[in-house]
């Protein structure tokens, strides 16, 4: 192929070359300045959340100590009436489901948190801002993985105050990557539910559903416990995938009985999270960019 000419002399294919680099240098860095301006804006904003919580240190500390009252509420008011199937200690059995709880309880607070931003107009003001239009969302998710973190280790610390004990450090680890990564899914479903409700007299509906979602599981009883098609249901349950992978991971009682899902935990405990998170985060942004239409 002949170089382009001008002024019907051709140029030369080096300086073709040249501006074709030039110009995806320029593309790929301002690829990277929106980029850049994005994380900044999402983490201004994660820091309006923080200074919130500093603000009203009340409200944070009674979210972080609530999953350690309900682990003593079951494992000492009711576990001295449980049975684990296949022998093992009912607090260990109980531990890990409560990890698991406390991470999908979490879409509470995210969606009251959206929800009641967007009813008070706030999130339309930071849309009129000159600020990165992801900002508002991608803030949200960084100021709650803060605070599951934060909620992860004071559990965590209840736990083995009241002596529940890991076993091996590897396994640990990917137990709590595990719990958080069904936690990020918990955040974007959140996210997106305030995000569709707009009102923070809508969670309500959620804490109903919530519950059930939860008792519907092997958080509290095994499976094996069950009739066999409510048994098949609770193991399909994406929270009782992730329970019986960390309990296993843990090297806590797992429960006897359970089918496929119970033999797969460890696969499953990664696809749901994933699945739902993805779903749920395009839907988020997409319900985000709906809102100035």
């Amino acid at each position: 192929m002949s170089a382009p000419a001008v002024h019907g002399e051709p140029v030369p294919e080096e300086s073709v070359q040249e501006e074709s680099v030039q110009e995806e240098s320029v593309q790929e860095e301002s690829v990277l300045e929106r980029l850049r301006w994005a994380v900044a804006d999402g983490l201004t904003v994660a820091g309006r959340d923080v200074a919130h919580w500093r603000r009203r240190p009340a409200a944070l500390l009674v979210g972080l100590l609530f999953p350690v009252l309900l682990l003593v509420m079951f494992g000492y008011l009711l576990g001295g009436g449980m049975v684990v199937p296949g022998g093992g200690d009912y607090l260990d059995f109980l531990f890990p489901g409560m990890l698991a709880l406390a991470m999908v309880f979490g879409l509470e607070a995210t969606m009251t948190a959206v929800a009641t931003d967007a009813g008070r107009g706030i999130t339309d003001r930071f849309r009129s801002l000159p600020m990165a239009p992801s900002a508002v969302v991608l803030g949200r998710f960084l100021a709650d993985v803060a605070a599951s973190v934060a909620g992860l280790l004071v559990l965590l610390a209840g736990g083995l105050a009241i002596g529940w004990r890991p076993g091996a450090v590897g396994p640990a680890l990917a137990a709590v990557g595990l719990l958080l990564l069904l936690r990020l899914a918990c955040l974007w479903a959140g996210i997106h539910l305030g995000l569709v409700a707009r009102d923070p007299a809508a969670v309500v509906a959620v804490q109903i559903l919530v519950w059930p979602f939860a008792f519907l599981s092997n958080a509290f009883v095994a499976t094996a416990t069950m009739p066999g098609w409510l048994a098949a249901v609770a193991e399909w349950n994406p929270l009782a995938t992730t329970v019986t992978a960390v309990r296993e991971l843990f090297g806590n009682p797992v429960g006897a009985g359970g089918g496929w899902p119970t033999e797969n935990a460890l696969l499953l405990a990664v696809v749901w999270p994933v699945v739902i998170g993805t779903v749920f985060a395009v839907l988020s942004v997409r319900r985000y960019q709906a809102l100035s239409r």
